[in-house]
């Protein structure tokens, strides 16, 4: 393969991975726990956007149990969020695995 040709190819990947940073920002999922009665959202890069608890669990004596359930529907959260991102990479690499160690800017 010649060189101007893997610099194309580079450039190109770059400017997809510009757009990729920008759609896993926008992207957003959710995660649950409990039934349903927390639900923490994400965005797929990881920042908590948002979090719903149900009424039925505030109470002071079971701060305990809707703490453990917040930090369960975190985890769900970002193993959709984890698992959006890796798509998404799928999608713009092609496939292509970076060595272990190497990642892409801004990632």
């Amino acid at each position: 393969m010649d060189f101007m040709k893997m610099m194309k190819q580079a450039k190109e990947l770059q400017s997809k991975m510009g757009d990729l940073q920008a759609e896993l920002d926008a992207l957003e999922v959710e995660g649950t726990s409990g039934g349903g009665l927390v639900t923490v959202t994400l965005s797929a890069k990881g920042d908590m956007r948002g979090l719903s608890v149900d009424p039925s669990l505030i109470k002071p004596d079971e701060a305990e149990i809707l703490e453990d359930l917040i930090v369960a529907a975190h985890a769900d959260a970002r193993r959709k969020a984890e698992a959006a991102m890796a798509e998404k990479m799928k999608d713009v690499t092609g496939g292509l695995q970076l060595p272990p160690g190497m990642s892409l800017p801004g990632m």
